[in-house]
C-alpha cells in the first residue's frame, strides 16, 4: 500500500514539473524566446529547457512549488551546479556563434504569473 501511494506521488510530481515546463516555454515564448530542446539529458544530468533569443543561447531550469518564494529558494539552492555541468556539455552541440550563453531559472507556482530569473549561475567568463 505504501510503495503504490508513492508510486502515485512520484507520477503527480512528474505531471506537475512537465505542466510547469509547458507554462515556463509558453513564457518564455511570449517574451520573444524560441525553444530548442525540452528534457536534455546529459552524464550530468537534465536540463529542463534550452532556448534562444537572437544570438543568446540559454539554459533553464525550471521550479515549481506551492509558492514563488518557496521556488526562488529552491532554485537558490538547488541543483544549479548540475544544471551548469550540463550546459557546458550541451553548449557544445549547439555550436559556438552565440554572443552569450548563460543559465536561467523560471519560477512556477499556482495562480501566480511565472518568475524568469536571467544568469542565475553565472561566476566566471564562461557563462553571462
Amino acid at each position: 500500500m505504501e510503495a503504490q501511494r508513492s508510486q502515485n506521488q512520484r507520477q503527480r510530481s512528474e505531471r506537475r514539473g512537465r505542466r510547469a515546463e509547458d507554462v515556463a516555454a509558453c513564457w518564455l515564448r511570449l517574451k520573444g524566446y524560441r525553444i530548442l530542446a525540452r528534457r536534455v539529458r546529459t552524464r550530468a544530468g537534465e536540463v529542463d529547457l534550452v532556448a534562444r533569443r537572437g544570438r543568446c543561447l540559454v539554459f533553464v531550469e525550471v521550479k515549481y512549488r506551492a509558492t514563488l518564494a518557496q521556488a526562488a529558494e529552491a532554485a537558490a539552492r538547488g541543483n544549479m551546479a548540475r544544471v551548469r555541468r550540463a550546459a557546458s556539455l550541451l553548449a557544445v552541440r549547439y555550436g559556438n556563434s552565440w554572443e552569450t550563453v548563460r543559465i536561467d531559472a523560471v519560477l512556477v507556482a499556482p495562480w501566480r504569473w511565472p518568475r524568469h530569473l536571467c544568469g542565475v549561475a553565472g561566476e566566471d567568463g564562461l557563462w553571462a
